[in-house]
């Protein structure tokens, strides 16, 4: 188990920060966020997620990537080193971005090929509710684009941590922010649609239910990039001279800008253009709401490209983070090198892909737990396997370990920890009851059985 090297660790802090930025900021803050803050009371579930982002967001992605950096390793090698007892954990970690990896680069294919038809003049075509059954049902088509969305990506983390994934973060995040705020604004002018904004924007506590806390926790989990073993792999990339509590409260305030602007973005404009009852969620509202909507909008087809073209940059720099904890594991584990690792992941990801691809299509009769080939696989991942690692590592961190000691890495340097209180409280307690929670709560809905 080989500890971090000379030239592969991050060269600043906010190389550090816009990589793991880029990590949290995906898929789930365009398609998942808006959806729950509609679903779940609008402005209240907005500040319900505020409030768990600067407690339970901030003391799972502290505690993670000062694991990685106090012990210099991988997921592979990081809870072991902590307490030897916590090798098992290394196991159930790595299988986190090997399970998410592929289904999630075949929804970045679909991107993709949302992306080069809205540039190219087709965007009017994907406005037809078909269109999108039509193509995902396709064989052979959306194949094509998962392999070149893994290409791209693994072309990204060839180059490394400097020259790969920093570099491309630094090009990426503040292109990624300048088109959401430009959307947003663009999409709040148009008559009507300023005048939607209210639900989203005031809590009306009359809209709070017990599922609206458990939502916004699965979602900050899901947008986080929390126990995913990406947290751990950059943290393990992190100097010493690197204030990580500022670094993290940074991360969380890119994370959270850009999901308050996404629901912002999104919610007001369908209410206006198709009401609130259609939101839709994940694939259907990001490939069939959406394009029904950049159809009806003046300017729609430029609106419509650039929203694609910042989704397209949302999924790939999670896509190169999840891809990177992969590369780190293949590299600790067997000994490979970075270009061996890379070639390898890339051929098995886009074989473990096509299997999700054609449960669209031609395998759309299997079903595992009543879920499509994809769905499952982000059950599994999501719901399932994350959740457990979540709470098996405040349960190291508390009860196994000495709390201290992690305290101490955060505050080496001299870096002053004034949250140190409220952490002890959250990594002992609190955490633990809603990661439990979550899970519990995620495999029932999963599983189909209706939550009051």
């Amino acid at each position: 188990m080989s500890k971090v090297k000379d030239g592969t660790s991050f060269s600043s802090s906010i190389g550090f920060i816009l990589s793991s930025a880029g990590s949290a900021v995906g898929l789930g803050n365009l398609w998942r966020f808006p959806y729950l803050a509609s679903e779940y009371g609008g402005g209240v579930f907005l500040l319900v997620y505020l409030i768990l982002t600067v407690t339970f967001g901030f003391t799972l992605i502290i505690t993670e990537v000062a694991i990685g950096r106090k012990t210099g390793l991988g997921v592979i090698g990081a809870y072991k080193s902590m307490h030897n007892k916590f090798g098992f954990l290394s196991t159930i970690a790595s299988l986190v971005p090997i399970v998410i990896l592929p289904y999630y680069s075949l929804i970045g294919g679909w991107v993709t090929k949302y992306m080069i038809s809205y540039i190219t003049g087709q965007g009017s075509i994907m406005s037809n509710s078909e269109y999108f059954h039509n193509f995902t049902s396709n064989t052979l088509e959306p194949i094509v684009y998962l392999l070149i969305f893994l290409t791209i990506t693994t072309l990204i983390v060839l180059f490394g941590v400097q020259k790969g994934i920093e570099n491309v973060s630094k090009f990426m995040m503040p292109i990624l922010f300048l088109l959401t705020v430009g959307i947003t604004i663009y999409a709040l002018t148009i008559d009507g649609v300023s005048s939607c904004v209210k639900y989203y924007l005031i809590p009306n506590f009359s809209h709070f239910s017990i599922k609206t806390l458990l939502s916004a926790l699965g979602q900050l989990f899901y947008s986080m990039s929390i126990a995913t073993g990406v947290m751990i792999t950059f943290g393990s990339y992190t100097p010493k001279d690197i204030n990580i509590v500022k670094s993290v409260n940074q991360i969380e305030l890119w994370d959270t800008i850009m999901a308050f602007l996404s629901g912002l973005m999104i919610i007001p404009a369908v209410i206006f253009f198709e009401g609130l009852e259609n939101m839709g969620q994940g694939a259907g509202l990001m490939f069939i709401t959406l394009p029904k909507i950049f159809n009806e909008m003046p300017n729609g087809h430029i609106v419509g490209g650039l929203f694609f073209i910042l989704v397209f940059f949302a999924g790939i720099t999670s896509a190169i983070s999840m891809m990177e904890a992969i590369v780190r594991i293949l590299m600790d584990r067997f000994s490979l090198k970075r270009t061996s690792a890379c070639i390898l992941i890339l051929i098995s990801n886009f074989i473990l892909g096509v299997p999700s691809s054609l449960g669209y299509g031609v395998w759309e009769h299997i079903k595992i737990l009543g879920m499509d080939i994809l769905s499952f696989f982000d059950f599994l991942g999501n719901s399932v396997i994350m959740p457990i690692i979540a709470l098996t590592t405040c349960l190291l961190v508390s009860w196994f370990c000495n709390v201290q000691s992690i305290i101490d890495e955060i505050k080496f340097g001299g870096v002053t920890f004034k949250k140190e209180a409220l952490y002890k409280a959250m990594i002992k307690y609190v955490c633990p009851a809603f990661i439990l929670a979550i899970l519990i709560f995620s495999l029932l809905e999963g599983l189909g059985i209706v939550v009051v």
